[in-house]
């Protein structure tokens, strides 16, 4: 809205000091459309989000979960931080390594490859020691007694079963951790839940199938030793908090501006919970779905009963670097050491679960 005023128009009356008066009217209409400018921008603007709540954390009950991209990013924070994470469960991922920090080979080796490019298992297990060696990655001792969970549907098209297959194999070829594999579901590249979402039988967005059974409760039950009732819905609280307060020296590690963390009711009054660290497959970040993959993948009733804070960290989409589908770093997109303990996305978890009270490293 503009207001243009003819100088003929206006109507003056000279004061003797020389001051020249508007009329009463065009004086409020100016103010009144300043006020609602005002009001606008108010309106407008976002508030602020918090940072991460520090909370009375047992450190020794963290673990990690993923879906496709998440789910290999999933296996890259616990080989980066074994020591500090007791299990990790995939939904449609793969093997440790297996892009070796190239697109091409990420998209032909490690999706649906041919007899020809299948991934070198043996290869990625004596790289994997090689990197612990050097100290790239954990200890590989840091992997005894942890728990896997390797999950694969069968009506997945995206990503091959052989690939979970191989990244079950890559953790019983490194020795130390219990894997267990569940691959008979009729599912399609999507996480799995009782009655929410789209048909299992399909992978659309926002990724969250309608597949009968309930998939966090199964992940939660495959990583921690306890069998708990949750309850029917979730009665903690989730947040949201600012993800660029957490970035390692301030390095862009091509993340959203915000993510959730969810806390539940005990955790928040003070009583000793685990950690749970919930990673989206790609198109699946708040940006293309919202907080659909927060709020209804299932894992929060459970984080209830089994008293943990369920920590989901948010992607952003981009072309420079590529990743236009917002999926997690498991190519080299945020650099070479995108999967050791420097890369900056893996960093960048470690200062948030150190802010939330359960150090990584």
């Amino acid at each position: 809205m503009s207001i243009y005023i003819r100088s003929h128009r206006v109507a003056r009356a000279v004061t003797g000091r020389g001051r020249t008066l508007l009329p009463v009217r065009l004086v409020l209409a100016t103010s009144l459309v300043c006020l609602t400018a005002l009001a606008i921008t108010a309106c407008n603007s976002k508030p602020a989000s918090a940072p991460l709540p520090k909370l009375k954390l047992d450190a020794s009950r963290t673990t990690v979960s993923g879906l496709s991209s998440g789910a290999i990013m999933a296996t890259q924070v616990h080989m980066a931080f074994s020591s500090h994470i007791a299990g990790v469960a995939m939904i449609a991922g793969g093997p440790y390594g297996c892009a070796q920090g190239s697109l091409e080979t990420a998209l032909s080796g490690c999706l649906n490859p041919s007899a020809d490019k299948l991934p070198d298992v043996e290869g990625l297990v004596e790289s994997a020691k090689s990197r612990a060696g050097s100290g790239a990655i954990a200890p590989l001792e840091g992997l005894v007694g942890d728990r896997v969970f390797v999950m694969h549907g069968k009506l997945d098209t995206t990503v091959a079963a052989s690939i979970s297959a191989d990244a079950a194999e890559f953790y019983r070829k490194l020795g130390g951790s219990t894997v267990t594999e569940d691959n008979g579901r009729e599912m399609a590249h999507t996480f799995p839940t009782e009655s929410y979402g789209t048909a299992c039988t399909t992978s659309e967005a926002p990724y969250i199938g309608k597949c009968g059974f309930d998939g966090a409760g199964e992940i939660l039950s495959a990583l921690y030793a306890d069998t708990p009732v949750a309850a029917a819905t979730a009665d903690g609280e989730l947040r949201s908090f600012d993800q660029k307060a957490y970035l390692p020296e301030g390095k862009d590690a091509m993340l959203a501006d915000t993510g959730f963390v969810y806390v539940p009711k005990a955790c928040a009054a003070g009583e000793i919970c685990g950690l749970h660290i919930a990673l989206h497959g790609c198109q699946q970040n708040a940006d293309a779905v919202g907080k659909a993959f927060a709020t209804d993948a299932g894992y929060n009733r459970w984080a209830d009963a089994r008293h943990l804070v369920v920590l989901y960290p948010q992607t952003r989409a981009s072309y420079a670097p590529l990743n236009p589908k917002a999926c997690w770093d498991w190519w080299g997109y945020s650099g070479t050491d995108y999967d050791t303990r420097q890369g900056v996305q893996l960093r960048w978890l470690a200062n948030a679960a150190s802010a939330l009270g359960a150090p990584l490293e």
